[in-house]
């Protein structure tokens, strides 16, 4: 089999105006626990996955006070160095920016899958704006560019609500809405759903 590769979008914050981006920085708090390390499932993907699969996670433009014009340039010099066929997995921002993306631009390579995980769609009822990566309505335009979407979303989710999921399922009635009760954000060490999901795509049991 020949290698799959997995691209990875992360999440970050953005904010509609600079002046709103320093009041953050000021207010956010810090203690030590938040300058350590600490691994998640995009960790131990490619262990997990096995030497089939290559797990490709860039980092994102100024993640921080993210804009999405400077993600895009980024993006699509990313999707120049990868193969046809390539996976797509959008965590938080990572994922409402892929159904960004791919709702006003053609991808130059074939997406075999897009998974969109605790992926706001419009940030009513957020704690903080989606700036400019708020969505158009109709996703159609995504659906045409996925062989498969799978939607992850947990219930208790303390950053984006459920209600979330349920819309991207609305527009994209072709996804497949994997729900969760305990996963909250997914800030969590394993996603073995994700591992099965993965494999399933690529036609390993």
């Amino acid at each position: 089999m020949n290698t799959q590769q997995i691209l990875i979008i992360h999440g970050g914050t953005t904010f509609d105006t600079h002046e709103e981006y320093i009041q953050f920085l000021k207010e956010m708090p810090l203690d030590i626990e938040r300058l350590k390390p600490r691994a998640d499932w995009k960790d131990s993907l490619q262990s997990d996955l096995g030497d089939g699969f290559e797990i490709l996670q860039p980092r994102m433009p100024n993640g921080t006070n993210a804009e999405y014009n400077e993600w895009r340039i980024w993006f699509e010099k990313i999707m120049e160095q990868v193969d046809d066929d390539i996976i797509l997995i959008g965590h938080s921002l990572g994922g409402v920016f892929l159904a960004k993306y791919l709702l006003e631009n053609k991808a130059t390579k074939m997406i075999k899958a897009l998974f969109l995980l605790a992926s706001p769609f419009h940030d009513e009822n957020l704690d903080e704006s989606l700036g400019s990566f708020r969505l158009h309505v109709s996703l159609e335009r995504v659906s045409e560019q996925a062989e498969q979407i799978y939607v992850y979303h947990s219930r208790d989710d303390e950053v984006v609500p459920f209600g979330h999921a349920e819309l991207y399922h609305k527009e994209l009635p072709n996804a497949q809405l994997r729900t969760f009760t305990d996963r909250g954000h997914f800030k969590v060490e394993e996603l073995p759903e994700l591992i099965e999901d993965v494999k399933s795509c690529c036609g390993i049991s």
